[in-house]
């Protein structure tokens, strides 16, 4: 397999113990158990309404060119974030995505709800969207490959100068762009971003069971239901009936479950 060029460069592949440890990788094997494609989502922490709060960003993304074409993009985006939905009981996820790309530009927005900018003619931004973009800005841009030389325009969620932290040689054209077929999406890019310049969108938007549903009737002439369920099934054992059992398990210590029997005896003298 012959990897294009990736859409961000993101150290998930130098061994860095660390980054690893907030990323996760998915990767597409064929019958064969031949690996076609992966992606590397990574973990952001930030803080809404006084509350600590974790961002997925939608990162690295390499497909085999020979398989381009069948719909793995919305399996490796979509299946990777439903996983991690269902494991915290299916609350809504914040995600964010950087992209010059229409194509990908487009099916974030398509596919997540709440997402701005969306290519929505007088869609508004809210407090939510513009004080994660500003975190995300400020303590986050290596995750992405943005240098502190760049500027965020906050109104627009646009990012001028994007590509000089490490993802320099990712600049493209707007012709050199893969574009969504949705030409809406195409002339959003076109009319919002300078290409020549290097300019990026910074998308803020939300995986709800609403967007589950919307992803999965998108989606299922390539998924495999046998697996989708096993895969389910055990995000749920681990999310939610699990603990329940070990809650009711009255005379067992399960550590950060519920604290320790002694301890809560020791207290009631």
């Amino acid at each position: 397999m012959t990897p294009p060029t990736p859409r961000r460069t993101i150290s998930v592949l130098t061994g860095d113990k660390a980054r690893l440890d907030s990323t996760i990788v998915t990767v597409v094997y064929t019958d064969d158990s031949r690996p076609i494609a992966f992606n590397a989502l990574a973990v952001l922490d930030c803080e809404l309404r006084g509350q600590p709060l974790e961002v997925l960003h939608l990162g690295l993304v390499v497909i085999d060119p020979e398989y381009r074409a069948g719909g793995l993009s919305g399996v490796l985006y979509g299946l990777s974030v439903f996983l991690v939905s269902a494991r915290r009981q299916l609350r809504p996820l914040w995600i964010s995505n950087v992209t010059q790309v229409p194509a990908v530009f487009g099916m974030v927005a398509a596919n997540f709800k709440n997402v701005f900018p969306n290519g929505k003619i007088g869609a508004r931004q809210r407090y939510d969207h513009l004080h994660l973009a500003r975190q995300i800005m400020s303590k986050h841009r290596r995750v992405f490959g943005v240098g502190p030389d760049a500027e965020f325009d906050e109104a627009r969620s646009i990012i001028r100068n994007s590509y000089t932290g490490g993802s320099d040689n990712l600049k493209k054209s707007f012709e050199e762009a893969p574009k969504h077929r949705v030409e809406t999406f195409n002339k959003i890019c076109r009319d919002s971003l300078d290409y020549d310049r290097g300019d990026d969108f910074l998308q803020i938007g939300q995986f709800t069971a609403g967007a589950a549903g919307t992803y999965f009737t998108r989606s299922a002439s390539v998924l495999s239901p046998s697996a989708l369920a096993m895969q389910f099934a055990t995000r749920a054992l681990d999310s939610a009936i699990s603990p329940v059992l070990q809650w009711l398990a009255a005379g067992s210590q399960t550590g950060d479950i519920r604290p320790a029997i002694p301890l809560l005896r020791g207290r009631r003298r």
